[in-house]
């Protein structure tokens, strides 16, 4: 039986480990690794088809603890015992639910003190007491609520029949059913760098050159006590390893890529060709992104930003990439339209349109406003200890200098940029040689 204490509006838990409001879904699944053979049964549940709208939750059963997370920024919003019997929990040091302590509502009145009235829910036939940051629910007959006039306290029970509590919730605020999840606090910061957002830079040719990445850290006020700094770092194609590490810091992990899959695509000589080297990964999963270095050069040639969606094989491996950028649309506004004056055809201009694409885009939304690839490549991932992937493939489409990979439920796994030479010539007047190319040709 765990042995737990609470904080109201910030934490659950013991000396050896604390579940902590604002925390990051991967840093909670750290800590239940952590803790084999103490707690037992973990069950994560998530929605596959609306995988924005629907709570992430990791349910303890044999605890009696729920963990819910925010979907979308995927930090710890509610922490529920929904046992009492399965806990013991304390608070300033003193038990108020234990197998010799019962969380009656004297019990509680008199560990936490004074509050508002209870509220009470007919259809759920529960009593809720409220503090700040913390919610108690106790099941009462609908028999007593005819007599229920100034909250909770008011109803009169038998010896030994008062209401003893079936659930807590523990969240910041004052209003549970408002509740949301707080900035990822400083105590879970642990001397890494996070992500405030990744703009992706490209050129007016339609290339991309690097990412322009918003971070903040721990540092130190004059007082020496730690805070939140902010700082701006950009990642250019061409960087060196030094240059990357530099404005980063030391990699999660480092991984060199011993063999290409994608090598049977290209031509025979390329494929026979073996390297002496390995290209390499930095993993920085903190930011959600892969930098690429090149094997031969040691500069950078490509970046891949990784969104986290649950239902992907990599979920949990990365924090989210909060990645933004404008495409021009290959469909413009107005498809431009003939008129005719003095027997000359005029063409009215056309309005160009731009595509903002974010780790929330579908791609129904990308495709229908870019000539993408129209054939996928399907994409199996496997690890090299457990073959078995329960989570089925994804699709891969190109586009310019940009990989878009696709879950089934249309929302983005990862978007890979790639180094691509720049043109000669503007693309139009590359395009403009072109057409006259083929004029002669067909003469």
């Amino acid at each position: 039986m765990l042995d737990l204490e609470i904080v109201p509006e910030i934490s659950l838990g013991c000396d050896a480990w604390e579940f902590i409001l604002g925390m990051h879904f991967s840093q909670a699944i750290a800590i239940i690794q952590s803790q084999v053979g103490i707690i037992k049964g973990v069950q994560v549940l998530y929605s596959d088809t609306n995988p924005l709208g629907v709570d992430i939750i990791i349910n303890l059963p044999q605890d009696g603890v729920r963990l819910i997370f925010d979907p979308v920024v995927q930090r710890l919003k509610t922490i529920e015992v929904f046992n009492m019997k399965l806990v013991k929990l304390k608070y300033g040091g003193v038990y108020f639910n234990s197998p010799e302590v019962l969380p009656s509502i004297e019990q509680i009145e008199h560990s936490f003190g004074a509050t508002h009235p209870g509220v009470y829910d007919a259809a759920k036939q529960l009593f809720a007491l409220h503090f700040r940051g913390l919610s108690f629910y106790f099941p009462v007959d609908s028999k007593l609520h005819s007599g229920y006039a100034h909250g909770l306290g008011s109803l009169v029970f038998l010896n030994g029949a008062s209401p003893v509590v079936s659930k807590m919730s523990l969240y910041a605020g004052s209003n549970v059913s408002e509740n949301r999840a707080p900035s990822l606090p400083l105590a879970c910061y642990h001397r890494q760098m996070y992500l405030e957002s990744a703009t992706v830079m490209r050129s007016s040719y339609g290339h991309t050159k690097g990412l322009k990445l918003k971070l903040f850290t721990e540092g130190s006020g004059r007082a020496l006590e730690p805070r939140r700094q902010c700082f701006t770092r950009e990642l250019l194609f061409g960087d060196s390893c030094e240059d990357v590490a530099t404005n980063l810091g030391a990699p999660n992990r480092i991984f060199f890529k011993s063999e290409d899959k994608m090598k049977i695509h290209s031509s025979s000589i390329n494929r026979q060709a073996q390297s002496k080297r390995s290209d390499i990964f930095f993993n920085y999963f903190t930011l959600g992104i892969d930098v690429l270095f090149d094997a031969r050069t040691q500069t950078c040639k490509k970046f891949i930003l990784h969104t986290n969606y649950p239902g992907h094989f990599n979920f949990n491996m990365y924090h989210r990439c909060e990645f933004q950028f404008q495409l021009e649309s290959d469909h413009p506004i107005g498809g431009g339209t003939n008129a005719s004056d003095n027997n000359l055809d005029l063409v009215t201009p056309t309005k160009t349109d731009y595509v903002n694409l974010t780790a929330y885009t579908k791609w129904d939304e990308i495709s229908g406003s870019l000539a993408t690839s129209e054939r996928p490549v399907v994409l199996h991932r496997a690890s090299s200890t457990n073959t078995a992937n329960p989570f089925g493939s994804t699709f891969c489409y190109g586009y310019q200098d940009l990989i878009f990979e696709v879950m089934p439920n249309n929302h983005i796994a990862s978007v890979t940029l790639y180094n691509s030479a720049p043109p000669r010539q503007p693309a139009h007047s590359w395009q403009q040689h072109k057409m006259q190319d083929i004029r002669l040709t067909v003469a």
